[in-house]
């Protein structure tokens, strides 16, 4: 019985189809088998037709619910998905990503936010739920970390002059230095491939143990010494599990699982009578604190301090002891987007993320506001010897202790970031 009714429902629904859309039932049964085929296709053909225009409509319905009433400056300048290079120096800041309700920390999110309201770029309702412009970051810098190419993709009003009209709003130690246009779900995060850091630290601090660290500018880096640390950063290459190179994360926990392409550190230079060098690192993301704690392990072996088997013991399931480097010279150099570029580059529509117009400008931001920040600070408030004659405090024997990770539970940053 029940069986009956579907199939006559079934074709009361057919029938009050074909009428609806000019074709009588009767003409319908005295056509072709073909003729029937065709005519049934084109039904359907326009039934999708419909379905996909009433949801496009019920989407564009709970847009106008969420954003509001459409204003002059959203129909003279339509939303558009782009993405924005920046370059700040992180000194003085709380990291990047902001922190609602925690407005005494100041983040770069922060300033970058209220200039795209101030500029008009995004209206001011946006500011508060930063998901209503799809924004996201590539990656979240730590407190004092600087970066010379971050990226952040968000849907903003493309109007004139829109970098410049950005800029105005923005401390000096803030810039957007590119713009470009890219695909409607375009994630700067989920689309990134890797991202490229550089560590910039005066040389002392591979300096054996007995040292004079107080004579920071007397100090030059023994080819050796550098030859051995490459060979220990060389280590980090591959894929490990970094559980102790970060914050209450277990050993177990799958995402403690990275993968580094490259780490290195370059040949040393003076800067202000003083020897520094750059450590390098790629990889496909990074944990808080991680890349600090790769150095910091390095560092200490390097002095003497700890042996190199620490480092295999690292990866290893037991909780081991890692000290964190100082965060001043950590800066994002560079995020990668191959597939994404490989995929849309060259269709015609849309760039590809690479910043070649803009490397001057990098160049020139860098040693504007980044490399004379991490000089002058180092040498006045001496960050890396200060974290240098911590080292004999920790023990690289034995597992780290129930203490020791209270200890640094305590003395944690207050970022609520998870990467470096």
């Amino acid at each position: 019985m029940l069986k009956t009714r579907l199939l006559l429902s079934a074709f009361i629904k057919h029938r009050l189809t074909f009428e609806r859309n000019g074709v009588s039932f009767q003409s319908f049964c005295t056509m072709s088998e073909g003729s029937r085929d065709e005519c049934t296709a084109k039904l359907l053909k326009r039934a999708n037709e419909e379905n996909e225009d009433s949801a496009d409509k019920v989407q564009a319905t709970k847009r106008l619910k969420a954003e509001g009433e459409p204003t002059e400056d959203d129909k003279k300048y339509p939303k558009k998905k782009v993405v924005l290079l920046l370059a700040y120096s992180g000194k003085g800041y709380y990291g990047m990503q902001r922190n609602p309700g925690t407005s005494q920390f100041r983040t770069i999110e922060d300033a970058l936010v209220t200039s795209l309201i101030k500029s008009g770029c995004i209206p001011e309702n946006h500011g508060e739920d930063m998901k209503k412009m799809s924004f996201q970051r590539c990656a979240r810098t730590d407190k004092g970390v600087s970066a010379a190419g971050q990226v952040v993709s968000l849907k903003l009003r493309l109007m004139e002059d829109i970098i410049p009209k950005i800029n105005e709003h923005l401390p000096s130690q803030i810039r957007v230095l590119g713009l470009k246009r890219v695909t409607q779900g375009f994630n700067s995060k989920n689309n990134c491939d890797a991202r490229t850091y550089a560590y910039m630290l005066p040389t002392v601090a591979f300096s054996p143990k007995d040292y004079d660290t107080g004579n920071i500018a007397g100090f030059r880096l023994e080819p050796e010494t550098l030859q051995r640390a490459n060979r220990l950063f060389a280590l980090y290459k591959g894929t490990h599990n970094f559980h102790n190179f970060t914050s209450q994360k277990a050993a177990s926990d799958p995402s403690a699982r990275r993968y580094i392409i490259e780490m290195s550190c370059g040949e040393p230079f003076i800067c202000s009578s003083t020897e520094f060098a750059v450590i390098t690192v790629r990889g496909q993301s990074f944990m808080l604190h991680q890349i600090r704690k790769m150095i910091g392990l390095v560092i200490a072996v390097i002095r003497g301090y700890a042996k190199e088997e620490v480092m295999e013991r690292s990866w290893g399931s037991e909780k081991v002891d890692v000290p964190k480097a100082p965060g001043l010279g950590l800066v994002l150099e560079r995020v990668h987007f191959d597939r994404y570029n490989k995929k849309f580059g060259g269709d015609g529509l849309h760039e590809t993320l690479e910043w070649v117009n803009e490397e001057e400008a990098i160049k020139t931001f860098k040693e504007a506001h980044i490399y004379p920040t991490i000089v002058e600070t180092e040498c006045q408030e001496g960050s890396m010897v200060s974290w240098m004659s911590t080292l004999p405090i920790h023990d690289f024997e034995a597992s780290a202790t129930n203490t020791q990770e209270k200890k640094e539970k305590d003395n944690a940053e207050i970022t609520g970031n998870d990467s470096d």
